[in-house]
């Protein structure tokens, strides 16, 4: 069965006939070539297809893009305004948010809807907000660091925030043991 779903999408109208059981993120990177959301798990655990639905942060593998006819989503290429970087999209290339860069969009769109209700959250709150979210990559620590520099950012206080992660120190040469004879084997003389 198709319907015609209509819908706002990065402020411009769309409209197309689609199948009633399509999910919104097939919608967007099939139909609409909005490849920057991307699909990971199909079951919503990864997170890594995050987009806003009327200014909330969804899974766009769990919404059917029928049930977003009449609404507005907003996808990560949307975040970037005028050719200039979202404060968000900034704090990812400056702290390295980012390595193989799967999850980054879904992370980026949850951290701008986080950002835009705190617009200074703690740490603590910075790891809630993407906890139904997964990297395999990063270990989250340079994602919170990024979230940090963007608040900062748009607060005028960055140098609160390193813009880049802190350098380990250079690694030391582990010691040797002093090299020792082997012991003799019995009978045998030194």
């Amino acid at each position: 069965m198709t319907v015609q779903v209509t819908m706002t999408v990065n402020g411009r109208e769309v409209t197309g006939e689609i199948e009633g059981r399509l999910l919104l993120v097939h919608f967007l990177r099939d139909r609409l070539r909005l490849t920057g959301t991307h699909w990971g798990c199909d079951t919503s655990n990864c997170g890594t297809c995050v987009v806003w639905l009327d200014g909330e942060p969804v899974k766009s593998c769990t919404v059917l893009a029928a049930m977003a006819g009449g609404h507005e989503v907003r996808t990560v290429e949307d975040l970037e305004q005028d050719g200039e970087l979202d404060a968000v999209q900034r704090g990812f290339i400056a702290c390295h948010g980012l390595q193989c860069g799967f999850c980054t969009p879904g992370m980026m769109m949850t951290a701008r809807a986080l950002l835009d209700r705190n617009p200074d959250p703690s740490e603590r709150e910075i790891r809630e907000a993407i906890s139904g979210q997964i990297c395999r990559c990063t270990g989250y620590a340079t994602i919170v660091r990024s979230v940090r520099w963007a608040a900062a950012e748009e607060a005028g206080t960055r140098t609160t925030v390193p813009a880049q992660p802190t350098t380990p120190a250079e690694p030391t040469t582990p010691q040797t043991a002093p090299q020792t004879a082997a012991p003799a084997a019995p009978g045998s003389t030194p």
